[in-house]
């Protein structure tokens, strides 16, 4: 038989005319041929003129299978017998399939040639002696094979007899064993998700993409697929290359070839519009399977698959892609997201091309794995480098990894570049920027630079996300393949990979210190973007001022982005800086003269300088239309700030650790388009401008500036005031100002004022308020005389109480009442309705906590010593789920706490609790035995996952700390509690551990990739150095959730406790439980 690519038949019917033509032989041929198999009949095949025998025999040799179908006259036609003869000569000369059908005649009448099969057979056998031997082999070769008795299947319904035979052809024809095709390594997976999203057997019409980057295996997938169902279909066709044959030929070409291979005739079509009327019209009877490979443009899907309504029931259209956003547009059912192979995977991909099992290489597991880590799961890159590979020696193979790390493999760099050439140009310079300058960096903190150079990032990045070209992390990080990013860096440097004064970016350190080396005095017009960091403390002062002098030469130059540490000797800066410049960060500018009259880069968006000896940024008022960031740190020489009239646009002011500023200019204060004011440890700053027209100013924060002394004089309404915080300053009354001015406030934070004497504002007109903290407003005094001598003193306090309108504040949500020196409070919490986060951390007096709101969720009561009891003031709570009594007194109801919060926490199906106490009372009741050591294990029961509803962990630490680590493992090592552990500590200084409680649902277990009921056994490890006084893990019960109203969504609003999975696999997870809750 020929190779099944080289066949021109699939299947050849051998059968005696008389018998089966009109019947049985007709049937079985339209079934075969409905399945688009190629199916030689003799009278529908067979040209005129051409001469019968030679032309039967030619048309078995090119058939994969032949189905030989026996009747009772079947050996009375030497015509057959001949055929079949020829028929079995291939089976064993050519790997024919021989498939016989014994149509109502016994399988061993045709082997003993007996009845009335015998009879006809015993007729021609007189006749023909010579060849009556021959037919007789192949008679019994034949019925030995395994076949179809058509009487005794389906009990001889023919339909059912004929569909079972042709669904035995097409498994014969379209193995989907993987190890049949080595291209399709890693797909098994894959291929079983991509068929459970195609939904195979519903009637509806389904439109599939599959989406991934260049060389992921798109194509590969639909093709597999394609093969192993497309059997099921009444016509089907593969249209490759899409994006290149529409090019070429024109979209009415493919419509033209998607016709005519479904209907399996010679189909014109006369134009594209006409096309698509055509496709609706003679496809939206049929079930049809359409591959439209490597689509480009929603053009393209318009004119082959433009509507569901185009195909009939059934149809599956499958469209590979490297855009996602072109099949959201097109309104695909799935869109699904092609994974790169895994490292087993890819060894074994890359092992198929590269390893030459005649002439193997030394080293070769080595040398592979190098290679398999460069191609990081992209099927093309190992695939191309393992072809490569498969016939050089080790020098070879060396070279070539050496030569990667500079060159990349242009055949992959191509197949790759063609996401990158279908962007637009402000797409493609926004791919260069993030290849070149911010792979692994936070998207938010880049945003600024990008948007700073005019690249649209919001839509640019959701674009290059669409295109497989990036992704975002799920830390916020952009990231992308390897070799995306070694493709981005190749097309930057271009026709002059060695020359980086003609490229548009530089980053490497190495080709920046080389400029430095050259001559800084030549201009250049090619490079637009640099971002370094010197990292030689030593030749710092000679980098920065060669820098200085690079810099005054670019003229195209747009970003900026230095690092030069810091120098304690001044440089000259530079006497020129691009006019085209938008971005400029320079850390290290030890510069002492301010920018020259010169400086006039009038698009410049964003300005952040640090470590200069400038005493002013520049003289007078400069007009920078554009700039919106304005940053200043470490400025330790800096007198004042500019006069911001000359910036029209700017958006956000930063002033920290300027430690001899005492002046920020008063036009601050009538500035409309600041929305962000920071200004931070600036230790001689008197005052804050006069507040005049602010009214965009969104977030104003002053802390650790002690000279001021009075609150800043507001006199116009600051509607747009968010988030306004105070700390740390020297101011001494609290006016009116505050409730009467920033009205729409949602945060504020006026704490740790060391010389607070008056509160004059009232909490009335903030209605909006959800975030309050008043850290340390109430706090002992110690006279003058007391502060110089250090002696003893009666404790007096500032006189200063919280305004009784706090009560008012009804859409408060979160309250910091931590470090002061009340022992109660003086206003009653049920009015906070909404609250959900409370602390009163470090309160030392406060002896009792107020009932309690029942929306708390969080409290954080640690350090406070005079608090030994909690009462029933949670008694209302019904969502409290972490609760931090560490480093105070011993509470002596924390058992009673613990069972409550368990009540809560079991209520709902996914949520999880912390609980952290003073000592190790609770500890003690743990029902399981506390053991030292950070290990503790435990064994399951038969349906632990069903009878109980998650673990709760009980750890001794021998002081209080913030976070806690745990790691579960699979452990099948052990029986019970692990008993090489000694057990716990006893009580001695018990006073100061810390108990932590923390209980994890299953529910939320079962979210994570660890999860699986067939485990028998865990090991517990604590993740930390600190060595656990005391370690256990129990199942915990299924209780009631009668009590608790669980359809409510309050535990939902985002605070619930600090649980971080840090790590999760199938073999481990690991989790961070935290007590830490920023304000």
């Amino acid at each position: 038989m020929a190779s099944a690519g080289s066949c021109k038949y699939d299947v050849f019917l051998s059968f005696r005319g008389e018998d089966v033509r009109k019947t049985f032989v007709d049937h079985l041929y339209s079934a075969l041929v409905d399945k688009q198999i190629q199916t030689y009949k003799d009278d529908e095949t067979l040209s005129p003129g051409h001469s019968i025998r030679p032309s039967l025999f030619k048309a078995i040799e090119d058939s994969r299978i032949a189905l030989v179908i026996f009747s009772k006259t079947y050996a009375d036609s030497s015509w057959c017998l001949d055929e079949l003869s020829h028929i079995m000569k291939c089976k064993d000369e050519r790997e024919l399939i021989v498939m016989p059908v014994f149509y109502d005649v016994d399988p061993l009448h045709v082997r003993k040639q007996k009845g009335d099969f015998g009879k006809a057979f015993a007729k021609l056998q007189v006749e023909n002696i010579d060849k009556a031997q021959v037919w007789t082999k192949a008679l019994v070769d034949a019925s030995n094979i395994a076949g179809w008795e058509t009487k005794y299947v389906a009990n001889g319904h023919e339909s059912k007899v004929i569909k079972e035979i042709v669904d035995r052809v097409l498994d014969r024809l379209f193995p989907t064993d993987e190890d049949i095709n080595e291209d399709l390594v890693g797909m098994t997976t894959r291929l079983k998700d991509l068929k459970s999203v195609l939904e195979i057997g519903s009637e509806r019409v389904r439109m599939v993409g599959i989406w991934g980057g260049g060389g992921s295996g798109k194509t590969t997938l639909a093709t597999f697929v394609y093969m192993e169902i497309c059997h099921q279909f009444h016509g089907h066709c593969i249209v490759e290359n899409v994006r290149e044959e529409s090019s070429k030929c024109g979209l009415k070409k493919l419509q033209e070839n998607m016709l005519s291979a479904v209907l399996k005739r010679d189909v014109k079509v006369p134009s594209v519009a006409v096309g698509k009327q055509m496709i609706k019209t003679m496809l939206c009877s049929r079930n049809v399977l359409i591959i439209l490979d490597d689509v480009n443009s929603l053009d393209q899907l318009n004119a082959l698959a433009g509507s569901h309504k185009w195909f009939g029931s059934g149809s599956r259209i499958i469209v590979t892609t490297r855009d996602e956003h072109l099949l959201k547009t097109h309104k695909v059912d799935q869109v699904y997201n092609v994974q790169l192979l895994s490292d087993e995977e890819a060894i074994r991909l890359f092992n198929i091309h590269a390893y030459n099992e005649n002439d193997p290489i030394e080293d070769y597991k080595t040398l592979s794995l190098r290679v398999v880590s460069y191609a990081a799961g992209l099927p093309l890159a190992l695939k191309v480098l393992g072809s490569f590979l498969y016939d050089k020696e080790k020098k070879g193979w060396m070279s070539t990894l050496a030569r990667l790390k500079d060159i990349p493999e242009m055949e992959i760099v191509e197949k790759l570049k063609i996401s990158y050439d279908g962007l637009k140009n402000v797409e493609k310079e926004l791919f260069l920027d993030i290849a070149c300058f911010f792979r692994g960096e936070e998207k938010d903190f880049t945003m600024e630079s990008l948007e700073a150079c005019g690249f649209y990032p919001d839509i640019g990045i959701e674009v290059l996300r669409q295109k497989a070209l990036i992704t975002v992390s799920r830390d916020g990080s952009f990231d992308m393949h390897d070799l995306v990013q070694e493709m981005g860096n190749y097309i930057v440097r271009g026709q002059h990979p060695n020359n980086p004064k003609q490229h548009s970016r530089i980053w490497k350190r190495e080709e920046i210190d080389n400029m430095y080396f050259g001559d800084a005095t030549m201009e250049n017009d090619k490079i637009e973007a640099i971002k370094y960091i010197h990292l030689d403390y030593e030749r710092v002062h000679d980098y920065a001022s060669q820098l200085c002098k690079i810099v005054s030469n670019l003229k195209r130059l747009r970003y900026l982005w230095l690092n030069t540490n810091n120098s304690k000797s001044c440089v000259e800066g530079p006497a020129f800086i691009s006019n085209e410049l938008r971005y400029l960060t320079w850390y290290g500018y030890t510069v002492k003269s301010p920018f020259s009259d010169g400086f006039q880069p009038v698009k410049l968006v964003v300005l952040e300088l640090s470590e200069s000896f400038q005493k002013e940024i520049w003289k007078g008022c400069k007009h920078l239309p554009h700039l919106k960031v304005l940053q200043l740190s470490w400025m330790k020489e800096l007198l004042r700030t500019p006069n911001f009239d000359g910036l029209p646009r700017l958006q956000r002011l930063t002033l920290s650790y300027c430690s001899k500023l005492k002046e920020i200019h008063p036009s601050l204060g009538n500035h409309t388009s600041l929305q962000y004011v920071k200004v931070s440890n600036c230790e001689e700053l008197i005052m804050f401008p006069t507040i005049t027209h602010m009214e965009n100013l969104k977030v104003l924060e002053i802390k650790l500036c002690p000279m001021i002394l009075e609150f800043p004089k507001i006199k116009a309404n600051m509607e747009g005031l968010v988030k306004l915080l105070f700390l740390h300053t020297g101011i001494e009354v609290l006016p009116s100002s505050i409730g009467e001015r920033c009205t729409n406030l949602i945060s504020l934070n006026l704490s740790s004022f060391k010389n607070i004497k008056s509160i004059q504002f009232s909490f009335h007109a903030l209605k909006h308020l959800k975030e309050l903290s008043l850290q340390g407003l109430i706090q002992p005094v110690k006279t003058r005389h007391q502060f110089f001598n250090q002696l003893p003193y009666r404790r007096r306090f500032n006189n200063i109480e919280i305004p009784s309108s706090i009560v008012e504040l009804s859409n408060l949500q979160e309250l910091n009442l931590c470090f002061n020196d009340f022992s109660r409070l003086d206003f009653s919490l049920s009015s906070f309705t909404r609250l959900k986060w409370l602390t009163v951390s470090n309160c030392e007096k406060l002896l009792e906590l107020p009932d309690l709101p029942s929306s708390l969720t969080v409290l954080n009561a640690s350090h406070c010593k005079s608090l030994k009891a909690l009462g029933d003031c949670y008694k209302n709570c019904r969502w409290l789920s972490q609760v931090s009594l560490s480093g105070g007194s011993i509470i002596n109801d924390g058992d009673r706490l613990l069972k409550f919060m368990l009540e809560v926490c079991t209520a709902i199906e996914d949520h999880y609790m912390l609980l952290q106490l003073s000592g190790v009372e609770i500890a003690k009741g743990f029902t399981s035995p506390l053991l030292r050591g950070n290990r503790c294990t435990l064994q399951l029961p038969k349906n632990w996952c069903t009878d109980f509803s998650g673990f709760l962990i009980c750890a001794v630490m021998p002081y209080a700390i913030n976070d806690l680590y745990v790691r579960i493992a699979m452990n099948e090592e052990m029986s019970g509690m692990d008993s090489q552990n000694e057990e716990r500590d006893g009580d001695s200084d018990s006073v100061y551990k810390c108990t932590w409680m923390a209980y994890v649902s299953f529910g939320l277990l079962k979210q994570t990739k660890w999860w699986d009921p067939a485990y028998n056994a865990l090991s517990f490890d604590i993740e930390q150095l600190i060595k656990c006084c005391g370690f256990g893990v129990r199942l915990l019960d299924k209780k009631s959730r009668s009590s608790i109203n669980e359809t409510s969504t309050n535990h939902s609003s985002g605070y619930t406790p600090n649980l971080h999975i840090r790590h999760d696999s199938s073999s481990a997870l690991s989790i961070c439980f935290s007590m830490i809750y920023n304000f």
